[in-house]
C-alpha cells in the first residue's frame, strides 16, 4: 500500500438500497495504487471519526501498525468493498442500517464531503477450483460480500443462497454468470429480530460432495453452524468457511467479557497457544466461551 499506509477517502455519492441498507461511494486518489485483492469478500477495517469531526489520522511504523494518541482510538469496524473501481478512484461500501452503533449513525448521517479512514483488504473465500456448486447462507451484513461474490462466479458453477432479512422490503435482486442461481430470502428472522435461521437452513439443504458453503452472521449463531458443518458433517476445512460479522447485544457481551476474574481472561486469552491448525484452535475457543457463557 502506497504512503501514508492507509486512505483517506471522502464521500462522493450515498444511496439508499433498501429501508435497512445504504450505499457510500468513496474516493481517494490512493485508490488508484490500492492493494485490492479482487476477491468478492474482501473487507477493510474502517476507522470513524467523532460526530461532527474530521477523521483522526494515525501515524504508521515501519511495520505497517497503526498508531493513536493514548486515549484517542477512534472506533473501527470492519466492512466488505462492494465494489472496487481503481480508475476512478473509487470504492462503494454498503452500510446495514438497523438503527444503534457508531458506524451505522454515520451512515445514516452521511453527506458528500464526509471523510473517513480505512486500510488495505483482506479476504476469507477460498473456494476449491473443483467446487462445482457452491452455498451461500447469511443475514443482512452479509449481503455486500454475497452480492459481489455472485457477481464474480465462474459460469460453470450452480449456486444457491439463503438470506435472511428483518422484513420483506430489505431484499434487493442479486444476479451472477452461474450456470444457475438459487436465491431465497427468509424473512422476519435474524438481525436482532428474531431467533436466526442460519443454522436451521443449513440443516435443510443438501450439501454433496463437491459443495463448497460460505456462512456468514451473527457470531454466537454461526458457532452453531460452523459445529454443524465441522463435526456432524465432518466437512473438510477447506470447503467451508464461516464468518462472524456482528454480535447481538454487542455492548452487553463485551461488558461481560470485561467482568471475567484475572484466571478466566488468561485461559481465553491462551487458548491458541501451541495451535496449528486454526480449525482445531476456533473449536477451542468456541468451547471456552460457551463455558464463561459468552
Amino acid at each position: 500500500m502506497t504512503a501514508p499506509g492507509y486512505v483517506l477517502a471522502e464521500v462522493s455519492a450515498v444511496r439508499r438500497l433498501t429501508p435497512g441498507m445504504t450505499r457510500i461511494t468513496l474516493r481517494s486518489e490512493t485508490l488508484g495504487s490500492y492493494p485490492s485483492t479482487r476477491v468478492g469478500d474482501e473487507y477493510v477495517r474502517v476507522h470513524f471519526p467523532e460526530e461532527g469531526a474530521e477523521p483522526l489520522l494515525p501515524e504508521v511504523d515501519e511495520d505497517g501498525n497503526w498508531h493513536y494518541p493514548e486515549g484517542r482510538h477512534p472506533h473501527a469496524a470492519p466492512y466488505t468493498i462492494r465494489r472496487f473501481a481503481p480508475s476512478a478512484g473509487e470504492v462503494d461500501i454498503d452500510f446495514v442500517l438497523h438503527g444503534h452503533g457508531r458506524a451505522a449513525g454515520w451512515a445514516t448521517g452521511a453527506r458528500p464531503g464526509d471523510r473517513i479512514v480505512f486500510g488495505a483488504p483482506r479476504r476469507l473465500y477460498r473456494p476449491p477450483t473443483e467446487a462445482h456448486r457452491q452455498v451461500f447462507v447469511t443475514d443482512a451484513t452479509g449481503l455486500p460480500a454475497l452480492g459481489r461474490l455472485l457477481e464474480q462466479l465462474d459460469p460453470s458453477v450452480e449456486a444457491t443462497a439463503v438470506v435472511e432479512v428483518a422484513e420483506p422490503s430489505h431484499a434487493m435482486t442479486l444476479t451472477s454468470p452461474a450456470r444457475r442461481l438459487d436465491v431465497r430470502w427468509v424473512t422476519g428472522r435474524g438481525n436482532g429480530v428474531g431467533p436466526s435461521a442460519i443454522t436451521e437452513t443449513l440443516r435443510s439443504l443438501p450439501l454433496a460432495p463437491g459443495t463448497y458453503v460460505w456462512v456468514a452472521g451473527e457470531s454466537r449463531e454461526l458457532r452453531t453452524a460452523r459445529r454443524y458443518l465441522r463435526h456432524e458433517l465432518r466437512l473438510p476445512a477447506e470447503w467451508y468457511q464461516v464468518i462472524g460479522y456482528w454480535t447481538d447485544r454487542q455492548e452487553e457481551w463485551l461488558a461481560r467479557r470485561a467482568a471475567l476474574d484475572a484466571e478466566s481472561r488468561a485461559r481465553l486469552r491462551d487458548v491458541w497457544e501451541g495451535i496449528e491448525d486454526e480449525e482445531v484452535g476456533r473449536d477451542l475457543y468456541d468451547m471456552q466461551l460457551e463455558r464463561l457463557g459468552l
